[in-house]
């Protein structure tokens, strides 16, 4: 089968396309051709070498879509999706034609959804699930996301809309704010930190119950933005990994700092999460995702350097 694969760390150079023996699952395991694949950002960081517990050789890639060829018999014939956390680090990844995984790491892809576009949501969507999730966000929630036009805070704010929370978008460019308020969202233009807090407040009076920060940026600014018990999810940091945080004005409003990782969660867990908001797609409460960029695994590289760069396209490759 063809795939993308790296023997080395470090260098977006070391990414090569390659033909393997096609993969064979253990008992409990299932094999999926892969009809689809997502390129995320944390892809490109594995071949650079940025997760220590990385494995080589190794084929990247998370997020996918497929059909199961082998496997349990209830399975055989199913279009799956999945996404986790060993797959492209200490196992194959889906930058290839199949896959093995557990058979209970696969979900049954929403008919609503392509292939493409099933393997474009799985660690956006299951990252900002977990983020609402555990920073308890429901209809009584007043909810700022700030990067709302990332992959992440899109489907945190599409997620959270689902939930009747309040949804307070904030994004940097003026386009950015024009898209959001078409759709329909409150939104917020992002300017210098220290008014970050007044902005909020302007919005949401006495501040946001709980502020999602996808940018890893705004931490510190947005203590002044939280309301008495609110909690702050983060999903990054500077490259160093240090901010100053504000701990007085943090505690004194009695708030919270919730970290969140997808790539603590396996298969198994992902699966779970794709079952509950796939659904969503089906009952038409969820948009389904558009502007993807095709391509085949052997412009891979050039699409791993594009990532790299800052682009925003959500890539797939079609094996």
């Amino acid at each position: 089968m063809k795939a993308l694969q790296f023997s080395r760390t470090g260098d977006l150079a070391a990414l090569e396309v390659v033909d393997l023996p096609k993969a064979v699952p253990a008992a409990g395991e299932v094999l999926v051709q892969i009809k689809a694949a997502g390129l995320n950002p944390s892809d490109v960081k594995n071949v650079l070498g940025r997760f220590p517990y990385t494995t080589l050789p190794r084929v990247p890639g998370r997020d996918f879509a497929g059909v199961v060829v082998e496997g349990p018999q209830e399975l055989i014939g199913q279009e799956v999706w999945g996404t986790g956390n060993k797959i492209g680090f200490s196992r194959n990844g889906s930058h290839a034609g199949y896959i093995t995984l557990s058979a209970k790491g696969v979900a049954i892809k929403p008919k609503s959804l392509s292939f493409a576009q099933a393997a474009s949501l799985g660690v956006p969507y299951t990252t900002a699930w977990d983020a609402l999730e555990r920073s308890l966000v429901d209809a009584n929630t007043r909810l700022l996301v700030l990067g709302a036009n990332g992959a992440v805070g899109n489907a945190a704010i599409n997620l959270a809309k689902v939930r009747g929370a309040q949804v307070l978008a904030a994004v940097r460019r003026p386009e950015q704010l024009a898209a959001l308020q078409e759709r329909g969202f409150d939104a917020i233009l992002l300017d210098k930190p220290e008014h970050l807090g007044a902005q909020v407040n302007a919005v949401f009076e006495g501040g946001a119950d709980v502020i999602f920060d996808t940018t890893g940026f705004w931490l510190p600014a947005a203590v002044q933005g939280l309301a008495p018990f609110g909690r702050i999810a983060i999903i990054a940091a500077p490259v160093d990994g240090h901010v100053q945080l504000p701990a007085l004005a943090l505690y004194r409003k009695g708030g919270s700092v919730v970290g969140i990782n997808s790539l603590l969660y396996g298969v198994e867990e992902c699966a779970r999460m794709l079952e509950q908001f796939g659904k969503l797609f089906d009952e038409g409460k969820l948009p389904l995702p558009t502007g993807l960029i095709e391509c085949a695994l052997e412009d891979g590289l050039a699409r791993y350097a594009e990532v790299n760069q800052g682009s925003v396209d959500k890539v797939i490759f079609l094996p």
